[in-house]
């Protein structure tokens, strides 16, 4: 062989083998991406992932279907999602529940939300709405504290299931109002608000996008925001926290993939989600939410500090799923 020849397969060789892993994602998406919510249609983390797949699926070439999978505090989605082929081919809708409050809640749990997932986007944050059933006739965050100290464990709140964000707010807001509420869950928080719009229960901490259409109907009653401060975009609803000191409670949801997806899918499918937020956003807006246009790295971190901050608060009172 000359020494051309062997210059050009020394060449190819160096080539071949610096090249990065996950090279073939330059093929990718294949064929239709499916994006798991693991919460029943309805809610907040299924409406951020409803809008963000139609502007994915644009932008990626392929349809971006939404897989809802409820059920068990988000662990059974989530669970097929860390199970899945690290292809590109399933994304998940990871959220506050199902990657940081899940880890103090059970002892075991099926899927690791740091070493089973790795985090591309963030997608969007909300505070929860404190609303109440009209038949009540509890207009106020000072009301319901009053009701409920009168009748102590007769008030229900409803919740999306032991241990989600809207049973976590209630417990958090039992403690901080020293009062007696009776929590009633259900399978996930579009049944639990179904249940409060028939006035099967009293009262719920539920996701703006779900409350804000019953409560501008008047089906439901807006008591308050659980931000630390009224939102701009809603200026009428008072925060809870001007009742009740110290008061606070948001809920976010992000874009994760299998650990071992390639970085190439990983960079293209940040790259088409933070190109689509501040699309969204006017959409966003309307339902209350924000977008959270964080990268991976401080998703990653964002994730770190939830993880500890309720694990601290779920085993200073207490609370456990399993």
């Amino acid at each position: 062989m000359s020494t051309r020849r062997h210059l050009l397969a020394a060449g190819a060789a160096a080539l071949a083998a610096s090249a990065p892993r996950g090279a073939s994602a330059q093929s990718w998406p294949a064929r239709p991406i499916r994006l798991i919510v693991a919460f029943a249609p309805g809610g907040f983390t299924d409406i951020a992932a409803r809008l963000l797949a139609e502007r994915l699926g644009a932008a990626l070439g392929q349809p971006v279907t939404v897989d809802n999978r409820a059920g068990a505090a988000g662990i059974i989605g989530t669970e097929a999602a860390a199970r899945s082929a690290a292809d590109g081919h399933t994304l998940l809708m990871g959220t506050i529940s199902t990657q940081a409050m899940n880890v103090g809640l059970y002892r075991t749990l099926p899927y690791d939300p740091v070493a089973d997932f790795a985090p591309v986007s963030g997608v969007a944050t909300s505070p929860n709405l404190l609303v109440a059933h009209p038949s009540k006739g509890i207009n106020d965050v000072a009301a319901l504290i009053a009701r409920a100290r009168a009748e102590p464990g007769v008030l229900t709140y409803g919740s999306g299931g032991n241990g989600t964000s809207s049973h976590l707010a209630g417990e958090l807001f039992k403690s901080l109002a020293r009062v007696d509420l009776l929590h009633v869950p259900f399978r996930s928080t579009a049944p639990a608000a179904t249940a409060l719009v028939a006035g099967q229960v009293d009262v719920m901490f539920d996701t703006l996008p779900s409350a804000l259409p019953h409560a501008r109907e008047g089906r439901l009653r807006a008591l308050g925001v659980t931000s630390t401060e009224r939102l701009p975009s809603l200026p009428e609803i008072p925060a809870v926290a001007e009742t009740v000191p110290r008061f606070e409670m948001g809920v976010w949801t992000g874009l994760f993939v299998p650990t071992g997806t390639p970085a190439p899918v990983m960079e293209r499918l940040n790259a088409a989600t933070q190109e689509a937020l501040p699309h969204l956003a006017p959409r966003f807006a309307e339902l209350g939410l924000q977008p959270f246009a964080a990268g991976p790295a401080e998703l990653a971190a964002h994730l770190r500090r939830e993880i500890g901050k309720w694990t601290e608060v779920i085993r200073a009172a207490r609370i456990t799923a399993d």
